[in-house]
């Protein structure tokens, strides 16, 4: 019989569940993922089992867990396009909500001792502050940040009268990718800059820059970008805490570096080694000037400290991902 730690990993074949599946299985974890694949990307496992089926299957989850002893459970099985989420707000709040309810169940019933929660940053909504930490207001504008929030105080109910204990991990911009490039995960549509960038520089196409005029340094929004290595290594610290007796709590994960839109676009081109072509267009409504995050909570008590936080190592290991693969 193995001794080492069982995790399930639901959304594995994503972006981030797959580069989390990866480090998990370097430092010696075992892993299975439950993947639907609607998503995912199959090549993007490096390792473990993989189990084709639904987070929303209780049959398959008690099945599962009764076969199976597993210390821990990762959930990253969820949809992430804000645009998405205003246009079918049922899809968000089904997939999200409904079908995350049922796996939470399912911990709870299998007494499973730890479950880790992707979050996001969208629970905050537009903050009035640049810099937000966990006790600031949660107040999402979208159908997709609510879906987040509405998990995240089903957790807190679970732990509070049921005792299940779990952390909510609440990120700001996922990026970058795995620096070997054994990783190559490339969504159908992208929806976050860096990609963006990168399809771009891959295309010879123009980048809309969404308003030239705050009040920033270059006149471009500032974000907070955090390489999925740094997210993955946050995911090993929560699940360890709680597997060593910590409270359920949430924790922001960031750089607390703001990079603004044209940085991100020039250290492509330095990356790439391609001119990239920018539009500039009007601001969009909703987008605060600044939004970084305030990790001091993680750091301290995680012992979490990014290793990847330059912008220019976040973009070139997001290349390994996008640039043709080498000639053999």
């Amino acid at each position: 019989m193995s001794d080492k730690k069982k995790v399930l990993i639901t959304g594995g074949a994503g972006f981030i569940g797959s580069h989390v599946n990866l480090l998990l299985r370097e430092r010696g974890y075992d892993t299975t993922i439950l993947d639907n694949l609607s998503r995912g990307n199959p090549n993007s496992i490096v390792g473990g089992e993989l189990i084709r089926g639904e987070i929303g299957d209780r049959e398959l989850l008690d099945r599962l867990f009764s076969q199976e002893s597993f210390d821990a459970v990762m959930h990253f099985a969820a949809f992430t396009d804000v645009g998405e989420s205003t246009a079918q707000p049922e899809l968000y709040y089904e997939n999200n909500v409904v079908e995350s309810l049922t796996l939470i169940e399912a911990v709870q019933r299998h007494r499973i001792p730890a479950f880790i929660f992707s979050s996001s940053a969208a629970v905050y909504g537009n903050p009035d502050k640049d810099v937000v930490q966990e006790s600031d207001l949660l107040s999402p504008i979208n159908p997709y940040g609510r879906s987040k929030l509405m998990v995240e105080q089903i957790l807190d109910d679970f732990s509070t009268y049921h005792g299940m204990k779990s952390t909510s991990l609440r990120y700001f911009n996922a990026a970058g990718g795995d620096p070997e490039g054994r990783i190559r995960h490339r969504k159908p549509k992208e929806n976050n800059l860096i990609p963006i960038v990168l399809l771009a520089a891959l295309e010879s196409k123009p980048v809309t820059i969404f308003g030239t005029d705050y009040p920033t340094p270059d006149g471009t929004c500032l974000r907070d970008y955090i390489h999925v290595l740094d997210l993955a290594e946050a995911h090993l610290l929560a699940m360890e805490r709680l597997l060593h007796g910590g409270d359920s709590t949430h924790y922001n994960l960031g750089n607390g570096n703001g990079y603004s839109v044209r940085q991100v676009i020039q250290a492509t081109e330095e990356v790439t080694g391609q001119k990239i072509q920018v539009l500039e267009g009007d601001r969009r409504a909703g987008d605060p000037a600044i939004l970084l995050s305030n990790a001091k909570k993680a750091s301290q008590e995680l012992n979490w400290k990014p290793q990847y936080p330059a912008l220019s190592d976040i973009v070139a290991h997001a290349w390994n991902a996008y640039r043709p693969a080498p000639k053999n």
